[in-house]
């Protein structure tokens, strides 16, 4: 409970003959008289404001959130007195993160239950928790400030953006993956395992034809064949210093994890095998291939809460700890984020090794601050030498780049919002041109 300023004000313009009451003594006698009469209102004002007790208060949040994105979060008000109030309400959600349309301001008729949904974006993976949940409402004749705080602790685990993957299998149910970049339908007719027949199209080449049922049925039927399944595919995540990098206030290895996750869907979905392995100076987490549309969970489950370190990575390691781990021959996917081009040179001599027996594709994410610099305008001396230096430090990178591909190593580098969408991308055309 607190006094507003409109207490406030009264109280002090009702002590202002108690200054000159040592020289006016009938102002002293009317300052007193005029501060017990504010002091009369103001309890008849918390006499008459149904107290804070009567309002039940509840939180309903998913037990997960999804990291960079919002997530809504319902708070419940019922009002158990006779009076209708009005109630704001102010949470603690996890930190850090950032929230939508709080305070919320409810009017609770007697008897009645008000449900509000607020917005919450967690900026970091892992557990966390819910806080205290705050009510505040203003008394009847607007002089007091009465605020309650409930314990209301919330036990949540944020994980990477899986309402991604969600909407992925939204789409996928009602065929229309191509909305989401996933298009499946370019793997049908360029496989090697049959899938079905069906009637001849246009475009399908005639050696497709089954003749024994277009015999049959004296109408041309065309065998239909998918790319194989049942293969291997082993996402490897760099935890070092360079994934700490962050664009738009996302780490690079958060958005590397999020497209890991996607790409696992997909490659679930497909009925491949799909295992998962993080890891910078040392092995972090290490996930067994799984397989079914269900195994996207149990990846999610066990890697939720991996950071990126500060350490250096060391690449031989963890392509030694793969392979002792699985041997199987796989599609190993890097997903890194060079420094400069000698950091780069020294994952492409590890990739190197990585090719046997495996068939290896790292994904390169782009300095969008060093791109930037590049390509500005200079406005002063100052500017000119640091573009000049951001350029040189560019085209180094695209030259250590070309080196990779021109030793036959499969590459991707991209901006860090295109990752997904490209990393899907090119694990299709895999498939499609039967590379593994």
């Amino acid at each position: 409970m607190m006094p507003r300023g409109s207490l406030l004000r009264w109280a002090a313009l009702a002590g202002i003959p108690l200054l000159v009451g040592p020289l006016v003594p009938a102002c002293a006698a009317l300052g007193i008289a005029l501060t017990f009469a504010v002091a009369l209102v103001a309890l008849i004002d918390l006499f008459l404001t149904p107290p804070l007790r009567l309002i039940e208060a509840y939180r309903e949040s998913r037990a997960v959130l999804s990291v960079g994105v919002r997530n809504p979060v319902t708070v419940t008000l019922r009002n158990r007195g006779t009076q209708t109030v009005t109630v704001m309400v102010h949470d603690e959600p996890p930190q850090p993160s950032r929230w939508f349309d709080l305070p919320l301001t409810l009017e609770l008729p007697p008897q009645r239950t008000v449900a509000a949904i607020y917005g919450l974006k967690p900026h970091h993976r892992g557990r966390n928790a819910f806080g205290t949940l705050s009510l505040r409402m203003v008394s009847k004749l607007g002089l007091w400030l009465l605020q309650d705080d409930r314990p209301l602790p919330q036990a949540v685990k944020i994980y990477p953006d899986i309402q991604s993957v969600r909407q992925v299998e939204l789409l996928a149910r009602q065929n229309r993956l191509a909305e989401a970049g996933v298009r499946l339908s370019r793997l049908r007719g360029r496989g090697s395992e049959f899938d079905r027949l069906r009637e001849y199209r246009r475009e399908d080449e005639y050696r497709n034809i089954d003749w024994k049922s277009t015999a049959r049925h004296q109408n041309l039927i065309s065998r239909e064949y998918v790319v194989e399944r049942n293969q291997n595919v082993l996402l490897l995540l760099d935890t070092g210093r360079s994934m700490c990098n962050d664009f738009e206030g996302v780490s690079h290895f958060d958005r590397a994890l999020n497209a890991a996750m996607l790409l696992a869907y997909v490659a679930l979905r497909q009925g491949d095998t799909v295992g998962l392995l993080a890891g910078g100076a040392n092995v972090d987490r290490w996930v067994k291939p799984v397989r079914g549309r269900g195994g996207v969970e149990k990846i999610i489950g066990q890697v939720y809460d991996l950071a990126p370190n500060y350490g250096a990575t060391d690449y031989d390691r963890l392509f030694q700890e793969l392979r002792q781990r699985y041997r199987k021959r796989s599609l190993v996917i890097l997903v890194t984020h060079a420094l400069d081009d000698v950091h780069l040179r020294t994952i492409a001599d590890s990739l190197k090794k990585w090719r046997q027996p495996h068939l290896v594709l790292a994904a390169f994410l782009k300095n969008v601050a060093l791109e930037d610099r590049a390509s500005a305008i200079p406005e002063s001396d100052l500017d000119a030498y640091q573009i000049a230096a951001s350029a040189e430090m560019s085209s180094a990178q695209r030259d250590a780049l070309a080196g990779v591909q021109q030793a036959g190593l499969l590459m991707i580098d991209c901006l860090p919002e295109e990752l997904s969408s490209r990393l899907i991308s090119r694990y299709l055309d895999i498939k499609a041109r039967h590379l593994l």
